[in-house]
């Protein structure tokens, strides 16, 4: 009865423990397959990440400068501007090329000076423009108030192209009095300046006088045109024989002249027959 009972125990413990084994040898294969399956996941992330950068490492040359992140990322997309080789673009200012402060004061000062002359010779200029023309106009008259002369002085000038005279597309509207410039000029008869400017049409440098004392039934002015200077202005009231300024080339004109008009109610006639006819 003992011997089957300890037979009985014996065989009792043996299946118990049999059952106890296998659960602990499953759980040891499912553990064992999980690892395998984590490191050939792992070994899968690696091989992911290092051979593009291996695959990079193998085309660049040998002596080549070690490639970025991002220069990979952009390869084929844009170029890369080294900083170390761009050219910075020269610099100006105030129009001075100079690169250090006493080059540029240095220019500053020559410039100034080279002002200087200028206005010193423009001034010099003036100077002698404006005493000129105070000699001019100082200049004592060669007629009698109310006397009619001709506009230049006997032997001064030569006359030239006439009234009617053939002109493209018109007709000579006065009388010519060739003559160097600079020839004088004088008023024909007393009178008041209407006009007095230059570029006066083809004129050039022009005066104009109207005459009321001579006008009679009409109003009667005289145009002196192609002047280099003029010495009275508009408004100011002459004698005849005054002077009004000098021969000249401007305007339309081949040679150096005066170009003489004389009109009747704003009409050109004859002025060298008119002369004839009223100098005294």
């Amino acid at each position: 009865m003992a011997g089957e009972l300890e037979k009985t125990t014996r065989s009792e413990v043996t299946r118990s423990t049999r059952s106890t084994a296998a659960p602990k040898a499953g759980r040891s294969v499912v553990r064992s397959i999980r690892s395998v399956s984590i490191l050939a996941a792992v070994g899968a992330l690696v091989a992911a990440i290092a051979l593009p950068a291996l695959a990079t490492g193998t085309t660049a040359s040998a002596g080549a400068s070690p490639v970025t992140a991002q220069q990979v990322a952009a390869h084929n997309a844009q170029s890369i501007v080294v900083a170390s080789e761009a050219t910075q673009a020269p610099s100006t200012r105030e129009q001075f090329t100079a690169t250090t402060p006493d080059e540029i004061a240095q220019k500053k000062a020559a410039e100034e000076q080279a002002k200087a002359l200028e206005a010193a010779k423009a001034a010099a200029l003036a100077s002698a423009s404006a005493t000129t023309a105070s000699v001019r106009t100082s200049m004592p008259s060669i007629a009698q108030p109310g006397q009619v002369i001709y506009p230049m002085v006997a032997g001064s000038y030569t006359l030239s192209d006439g009234f009617g005279a053939a002109r493209s597309g018109r007709s000579h509207m006065g009388q010519d009095f060739a003559a160097p410039i600079g020839t004088p000029i004088y008023a024909i008869a007393d009178g008041c300046v209407t006009i007095s400017q230059g570029g006066y049409g083809g004129y050039g440098e022009t005066v104009e006088i109207s005459h009321p004392a001579l006008s009679g039934s009409g109003a009667l002015s005289t145009l002196y045109g192609h002047m280099n200077t003029r010495a009275v202005s508009v408004g100011q009231c002459v004698t005849a024989g005054q002077y009004l300024g000098e021969v000249g080339n401007t305007g339309w004109v081949s040679g150096s002249c005066l170009h003489f008009e004389v009109l009747i109610n704003n009409t050109e006639i004859d002025p060298l027959a008119w002369l004839e006819a009223n100098v005294l």
